[in-house]
């Protein structure tokens, strides 16, 4: 981390996915929050400590309806942040495009990703591809929460024809 990064806001990027988990998940959501004083411990000063929280309670599956991503996105392309916040990299986005998108503008622009396990500088390969694993990450574990949730739906309804259950498959 440098003067360079310091001189400009760190933001954290707070996202629950659903309004559930916002209500019955507060410690997440207030895990992220205390991101911002692990900023003040690293150096920046309180009136460059950003919070966006907009995208409460909406998926992070797209960008597509979710503003604060995008006010993201386009502050580090605009150059203004020295680091992005998060409780894990996967956590900015699910889709795993979205995340490629902003830690390429990232490398262009000098800024920081910061996370539960470490700092990432962009410009080094290594950090570079320990990021990209974890987004690959992020998506794979979408993709089997979905598929678990698909199949436990499929598990509720009776078979067609008025099955006996489970014990009558065969």
């Amino acid at each position: 981390m440098t003067r360079s990064h310091l001189e400009r806001v760190a933001i954290m990027y707070v996202r629950q996915s659903t309004l559930v988990q916002i209500r019955d998940h507060t410690e997440s959501t207030w895990r992220q929050y205390d991101l911002a004083d692990l900023a003040a411990r690293m150096g920046w000063d309180e009136c460059d400590i950003e919070v966006i929280d907009c995208d409460l309670g909406l998926s992070g599956r797209s960008a597509t309806r979710r503003d604060g991503f995008k006010q993201l996105v386009a502050r580090v392309c605009l150059g203004e942040v020295g680091a992005v916040f998060g409780l894990e990299v996967s956590r900015l986005a699910r889709s795993n495009a979205d995340v490629a998108r902003l830690l390429e503008l990232a490398r262009f622009t000098d800024t920081l990703v910061i996370d539960s396990d470490g700092v990432y500088d962009l410009s080094d390969i290594n950090d570079r591809l320990l990021l990209g694993l974890k987004g690959q990450m992020g998506e794979a574990e979408l993709h089997w929460l979905t598929s678990r949730m698909n199949e436990a739906n499929r598990q509720r309804q009776p078979p067609a024809g008025g099955g006996r259950g489970p014990e009558g498959w065969r």
